[in-house]
């Protein structure tokens, strides 16, 4: 047989979590064929890995790029650090399915303006993804509050049983159209008056289709173990498995509580099926929160409507400048958005290395100062927290960024380096990979990425994307 492409001489880290092997790689088409030694075979295209590791293209399992792969589809802040696949729609908040009669209300307009919500049903955004071919692969959850959005003329509010049962209903064809599950954002204004119940109702649209649900959770501040409780409760009355969103303990007062929360969770494992994603990082980033304002932390602004000017200024800063007490400051830059430094590191770490959680970046592409993880996570992972902290080993750091995250998210023949399976595929230096992305300078390719294959073709190599784009929409279970 002719080889479309063979990588030689390759550490072969292979994303089920066992330990590395040297070997070539092959591919023809869009598939892995041959693994082993394959010295003088016949390809048309061969590439010395001799020193590097190949390990399956990283999945970013929590990401808000809904809009962003279609506007920008070379997808350079996810394919320069070796993603080859995005889940969206995730905190509750999706470009699909969408229809908006005003602006998007917060915390969707982290998704963009009004324009770029045009995609009335989940088949609609599907289409789009493949006609814009992005340089990675998309797949996609429905948001709660999106749904909420379509039916509700206040989102203060809790549903009434008519709009539920709109809101089950398109979310019901959504996953019939493809779509991974629910998520929701129930610590957002837009979404905390809906009650357990409410999301519930939902969740019970799933289980027929193998579906999943994720939650950015009621909190993650004091009162985390209760929103965990909800969170599990709601997974368990429709028989999904349970993905809690970017996992942390939030706030000075909330330091070192990962210790218990994952206590709970390891608990709950043993009778449900529960798992999380987080990000490798001590700050978070979202729109600007006035419960989250506190002088406790320090909090970076990264854009504001009504000042633009204090942009890329810490609040205590802006306030000071203001004349003003901290939290009139972030009132009057409101709508903003805001980097806060409110988590402890050992607690990053502890839930990092946690067998049960995966690598999502959560990073948000419209952000004109954006939080590092946008383009530095899964670098970071292996770099930092494998290779040099050595939290864990190589072996099991690229598991939870490919095979747990494919197997999680019903991504079939994604995730793992074997024989049939797609090629996405990252070549890189484990002696050299290394985030470049800082909070003072957040937008940096990855340094130690020699090559990126996205569905058996070279789409990211030497710094460049490639001028052909190899992405798919991968709807749930496709094979």
């Amino acid at each position: 047989m002719q080889f479309d492409t063979v990588f030689r001489n390759v550490q072969v880290v292979d994303g089920t979590g066992a330990d590395a092997y040297n070997a070539d790689v092959a591919i023809k088409g869009d598939r892995i064929v041959a693994i082993g030694d394959l010295a003088g075979c016949d390809t048309q295209c061969l590439i010395d890995g001799e020193g590097q590791t190949l390990a399956p293209g990283f999945i970013d399992v929590h990401t808000h790029d809904d809009t962003n792969v279609i506007r920008y589809p070379e997808c350079l802040p996810k394919i320069s650090q070796g993603v080859t696949t995005v889940i969206v729609g995730n905190c509750g908040i999706s470009a699909s399915p969408a229809i908006l009669a005003n602006d998007p209300p917060d915390p969707m307009n982290l998704l963009g303006q009004k324009d770029d919500f045009k995609y009335p049903s989940f088949k609609s955004y599907a289409e789009a993804v493949q006609h814009a071919q992005p340089a990675v692969n998309v797949a996609a959850l429905v948001g709660h509050t999106t749904l909420r959005n379509n039916e509700m003329d206040d989102l203060h509010r809790s549903a009434t049983s008519s709009e539920i049962a709109l809101m089950k209903s398109k979310l019901h064809d959504a996953m019939s159209q493809g779509a991974l599950g629910l998520s929701s954002g129930l610590a957002y204004a837009s979404a905390q008056k809906a009650p357990t119940e409410e999301v519930m109702a939902l969740v019970e649209e799933l289980a027929a289709f193998d579906g999943i649900y994720t939650t950015h959770m009621r909190t993650e501040f004091e009162q985390i173990l209760g929103a965990m409780d909800e969170a599990f409760r709601t997974g368990k009355h429709g028989k999904v498995p349970v993905v809690i969103s970017h996992l942390k303990c939030a706030g000075a007062g909330n330091w070192g509580r990962t210790v218990e929360v994952l206590d709970v969770m390891e608990k709950t494992a043993k009778h449900q099926d529960v798992s999380c994603d987080c990000y490798p990082y001590s700050a978070s980033s979202s729109t600007l929160d006035l419960k989250q304002v506190t002088d406790e932390i320090d909090i970076f602004i990264t854009w504001s409507e009504a000042y633009p000017e204090h942009a890329g200024k810490m609040l205590k800063q802006i306030a000071i400048e203001m004349a003003l007490p901290l939290m009139d400051a972030a009132k009057k830059l409101q709508p903003a958005g805001a980097v806060y430094h409110c988590m402890d590191e050992a607690d990053v770490e502890r839930v990092l290395k946690y067998r049960l959680t995966m690598v999502g970046s959560d990073g948000l592409p419209n952000d004109p100062h954006p939080h590092p993880r946008l383009w530095g996570t899964f670098p970071k992972v292996l770099g930092y927290y494998s290779r040099e902290r050595q939290l864990f080993s190589l072996a099991e750091a690229v598991h939870k960024m490919t095979g747990m995250s494919a197997k999680r998210y019903c991504l079939t023949d994604r995730g793992e380096i074997k024989e049939g399976a797609y090629a996405d595929l990252v070549l890189f230096n484990p002696t050299e990979i290394k985030d470049a992305a800082t909070f003072e300078n957040p937008i940096a390719k990855a340094k130690g990425i020699d090559a990126v294959m996205v569905n058996g073709c070279i789409s990211y190599q030497k710094g460049e994307v490639d001028a052909q784009r190899y992405g798919r929409f991968l709807y749930r279970h496709q094979r």
